[in-house]
């Protein structure tokens, strides 16, 4: 059934029905939900293409994990799952399509070909990964454009996430109160969120008088646990280990048990990110906890915000300290 034929049988203009099955507020309400539920009878769908186009909107979110540091990195890392997962029930909720994507940047302009590409409204990145010059410029000109990932004084982007600095903190004094006193940073500090997670942790140490080590690794689970197996390897056992991320903690742990280690008599661990597998480890991980719902709810909302043209501002969730058996 076509337009034309809807109009005829709610005897009203096609234009009428147009309007109505837009939403368009020219159309009086008991109209509107007539010719709508003559439109759910005979299943007449208006071409949401064409509604697009007059609106000047894709009814579209782009979801993006940028992947320049660690480029065999899946979306399949636990983590990347809660965030998106929790992202992609509040944009459908929302009435949003999702275009989901893992870009490995291949040249300087990846952001802008993502953002100018016509399919989107918005655009959320999780994560910053080594991009940070180039979303920092792209945000200068594209505004409905949101970041996980950490904040830089000055910086122009729109950042939601943890206070990276504070978490390494909480890890470093609860190893430090349990009596540790080698302490070891295992992860790659070169992504914004690990590199303030490392200050916080060696920030802490320094205060406390004590020396701290970096055990400098890709975080895929694999090269964690083969750069730790290593170390142990050669004689040095630490009493106490931070990892970048649960992931990471849990490679760290298995490199631990294969090495006949006591954890956490002989070796403390704590992790970064409070996953839901963090808490099945065995031992349990104690970790620092992002609040992953709070901070996909926030993202969300200041998107929206920036799309409608409204202003918003960056936000930081407070991290939080989950004591298990690890340490």
């Amino acid at each position: 059934m076509k337009l034309a034929d809807l109009a005829a049988l709610a005897g009203v203009s096609t234009a009428t029905v147009s309007r109505a099955l837009a939403g368009h507020s020219s159309v009086n309400a008991q109209t509107r939900e007539r010719i709508r539920s003559l439109a759910r009878e005979h299943d007449v769908r208006p071409n949401q293409l064409a509604r697009n186009l007059r609106l000047k909107s894709t009814g579209a979110i782009g979801l993006v994990l940028p992947l320049g540091h660690a480029r065999t990195q899946h979306l399949t890392d636990p983590f990347f799952l809660t965030l998106l997962g929790f992202l992609a029930d509040l944009l459908v909720e929302r009435g949003y399509d999702i275009l989901l994507s893992r870009v490995i940047p291949d040249a300087d302009d990846w952001l802008e070909r993502v953002v100018d590409s016509g399919r989107i409204d918005g655009l959320l990145l999780v994560g910053q990964s080594d991009q940070f010059a180039v979303i920092e410029r792209v945000a200068q000109r594209y505004a409905p454009l949101v970041v996980w990932g950490a904040h830089r004084p000055g910086q122009h982007h729109l950042t939601i996430g943890s206070d990276n600095v504070a978490g390494g903190r909480l890890a470093a004094e609860h190893l430090i109160a349990q009596g540790c006193q080698r302490l070891l940073f295992v992860g790659d500090p070169a992504p914004p969120e690990f590199a303030d997670r490392l200050a916080g942790f060696a920030a802490a140490a320094r205060d406390a008088g004590l020396p701290h080590d970096v055990l400098t690794t890709p975080m895929m689970p694999e090269a964690v646990h083969a750069a730790m197996a290593a170390h142990l390897a050669g004689g040095t056992v630490p009493d106490a280990i931070f990892a970048a991320s649960d992931v990471a903690a849990m490679s760290v742990l298995r490199a631990l048990a294969e090495a006949g280690i006591d954890i956490p008599g002989t070796t403390a661990v704590v992790g970064y990110d409070d996953v839901t597998l963090a808490a099945h480890t065995s031992p349990s991980l104690t970790t620092v906890r992002q609040d992953l719902a709070i901070g996909a709810e926030l993202m969300v909302d200041r998107l929206l915000k920036r799309i409608a043209g409204e202003p918003a501002q960056s936000a930081i969730v407070p991290p939080v300290l989950i004591a298990r058996q690890s340490g």
